[in-house]
């Protein structure tokens, strides 16, 4: 919708006295009841947002919580990133209930009495939305109203979590200013809010995460209620297909282009970064290991796997501060060079069809260990103006010394293009 012209006060209230909802309940009424309980009712124009979770325990939407990873991969349509984190894999999957969300929006905190259960979200939130405004409006008497499901949910570019519309009905999804100009009279031909999202959120700030109050009213706004639900929800703000810019994170994308997609039981033997730091020597280890997936080493030993039981597969990794050089006589034999035919080196800045610069390898002094690292003692100034000393870290994927001049912020390519970070 577009020209909604501002109201001169918007009001947002919870709703308390909503007592512990159960399979079967009928969520409207009660609402209804609770909010003549404090002397109120519903005028024509208000939005009602619910939280997801009472809805979700009203639908019976809720099993045991005793292989959560499981559960949460039955209500996954697809995996976008993931991290380990105290043992276990955090995943940010596309979820059945539409939204792009951790764990598919499996939750433990706030399941009421029943201990050891997860909740989980209705497939089809617009639809619950759509049921739920027909008996609000069933049992108030108010035929305009507008119903919003809340749930929460991180954001990737920002810190925390907000409250989002992760159904609608019956109230205006967007408010869209193109083709309109702006305060200065510019044309706007970009801007598209999402007052549902906005509303959403709002509402959060009186409902909260620990109060028991799972729903509020919000009066002032009655121009983004339809008269006439036109059965676009918040479903529409979901960005799927072509429209969807990050559908993988950074690292899985790069590990899916080459055939080690997230979710699979090959991420997991490959390994799965960390939430937090992480050693250089992991960090070069899962990168090697992606690249040698489906390399059949000696005796048709696959090359991760065959270097986790010792088989030498001739290869070598030289990790540099701008560049991985692979060494061996025939890396490319392995399937190590990811890039055009050459010697093996992958470099940052330079064409992967240049000549493989020849570096002699240095005498290294005794090592030392700063930090979880071990390092050469730093060359003489002479033999080493504006280098750091050279650093080494065994790695125990493929059995190579791993050497280069690793500066801090570790900004190293590993193989196949991986950063390590």
């Amino acid at each position: 919708m577009s020209g909604v012209s501002s109201a001169p006060r918007v009001e947002i209230w919870g709703v308390p006295g909503i007592p512990e909802i159960r399979h079967g309940d009928d969520l409207a009424a009660l609402i209804v009841k609770s909010l003549a309980a404090q002397g109120d009712s519903f005028e024509p124009g208000d939005i009602v947002a619910i939280s997801s979770k009472v809805a979700s325990k009203a639908l019976g939407l809720v099993t045991a919580a005793g292989d959560k990873e499981a559960v949460v991969a039955s209500e996954t349509v697809a995996v976008v990133a993931e991290r380990t984190a105290g043992g276990h894999v955090t995943r940010i999957v596309r979820a059945a209930a539409g939204p792009v969300m951790a764990a598919a929006g499996v939750d433990a905190s706030n399941t009421g009495a029943d201990e050891g259960v997860l909740l989980l979200l209705p497939h089809n939130p617009d639809e619950v939305c759509r049921v739920l405004h027909e008996a609000l409006v069933s049992a108030s008497g108010v035929a305009t109203l507008g119903v919003i499901l809340t749930d929460t949910a991180g954001r990737p570019w920002r810190g925390g979590q907000t409250d989002f519309a992760l159904g609608s009905w019956g109230v205006h999804v967007y408010d869209d200013h193109r083709g309109g100009v702006d305060a200065d009279g510019r044309p706007l031909a970009v801007t598209v809010r999402a007052v549902v999202d906005e509303l959403a959120a709002a509402a959060d700030l009186v409902k909260g995460k620990v109060d028991g109050v799972p729903v509020a009213i919000i009066r002032g706004r009655a121009a983004w209620v339809e008269a006439t639900p036109t059965g676009v929800g918040a479903e529409s703000v979901v960005r799927a297909g072509t429209a969807d810019w990050f559908a993988l994170g950074s690292q899985e994308a790069v590990r899916s282009a080459l055939g080690v997609p997230p979710g699979t039981d090959v991420a997991a033997s490959v390994g799965i970064r960390p939430v937090g730091s992480d050693s250089v020597a992991a960090q070069v280890d899962r990168a090697v290991g992606v690249a040698l997936q489906g390399v059949n080493g000696p005796a048709g030993i696959s090359g991760v796997a065959g270097a986790e039981l010792g088989v030498d597969i001739g290869v070598g990794i030289d990790v540099g501060s701008d560049r991985i050089d692979v060494t061996g006589d025939n890396p490319v034999s392995v399937g190590v060079d990811r890039g055009a035919a050459g010697r093996g080196s992958l470099g940052r800045g330079r064409p992967s069809s240049a000549p493989r610069r020849t570096r002699p390898r240095p005498h290294l002094p005794e090592p030392v260990t700063t930090h979880g690292l071990t390092h050469a003692q730093p060359r003489d100034s002479a033999a080493s103006a504006g280098q750091m000393g050279p650093r080494r870290h065994p790695s125990p994927v493929t059995g190579a010394l791993v050497t280069g001049q690793l500066q801090e912020p570790l900004h190293a390519i590993a193989v196949a293009g991986i950063r390590l970070e």
